[in-house]
């Protein structure tokens, strides 16, 4: 799929995303080409393949990228690492900046733009009765959705529905490449370079054993 996104300029934008499944996005020439993988779990075998579905169908090559957009979550500990690190990997090798936005901030922008919505919630399942909210009050001057609220953890025993809510079954990679251009363009910051997990990771560093006193 090849949207069109004006505003990306000189940039060569490429986006990795494995919050949920894995979406990868490349914007060059204001156009943008989106290649996915539904496996909640797969992430890491299916990065490689659609890297190179992307640049192929694009005829893009590698070293044109200019900057790797890194979705940083709410996301699930074991899989969002997978996408962080391949980003991280790619513009390490390229030399290229590490751009980190919010996987629903690209969630809002397609709820929010060219509609007449006040505001948007986005609702993710983040597995064990537990969901990650974030709330939007509309599209700045930049078009960049302004977050009022969130990421944030709730219960799902605890969620009140509202009628301008968005339950997103993947992140839409080609909106954020269409993010980063837009923060690029404006002279906007980024999100801080670190996963946004909103609970404490299962697997952790071992502690030291306690001494046996005698």
């Amino acid at each position: 799929m090849t949207p069109e996104a004006p505003g990306l300029g000189a940039h060569v934008l490429l986006a990795i995303d494995t919050a949920i499944g894995t979406a990868v996005a490349l914007g060059a020439a204001g156009r943008v080409y989106e290649a996915v993988g539904d496996d909640p779990r797969g992430h890491a075998e299916a990065i490689g393949p659609l890297l190179e579905e992307v640049f192929r169908a694009s005829g893009v090559p590698p070293e044109a990228v200019t900057g790797v957009v890194a979705g940083i979550g709410p996301g699930p500990f074991t899989g969002l690492r997978v996408g962080i690190a391949a980003a991280h990997a790619f513009a390490l090798g390229r030399g290229v900046p590490v751009l980190p936005l919010h996987g629903h901030e690209a969630v809002a922008l397609d709820a929010l733009e060219g509609t007449a919505l006040p505001g948007v919630r986005v609702v993710q399942d983040a597995r064990r009765r537990e969901l990650f909210v974030s709330e939007y009050a509309g599209l700045d001057r930049a078009g960049v959705p302004e977050r009022s609220s969130g990421p944030r953890l709730v219960a799902r025993a605890d969620h009140d529905p509202v009628p301008n809510e968005v339950w997103p079954e993947r992140i839409p990679a080609p909106s954020l490449v269409r993010l980063a251009a837009r923060r690029l363009a404006a002279g906007r910051n980024f999100e801080p370079d670190r996963a946004v997990y909103l609970r404490v990771p299962d697997v952790q560093q071992p502690r030291a054993p306690k001494r046996v006193s005698t």
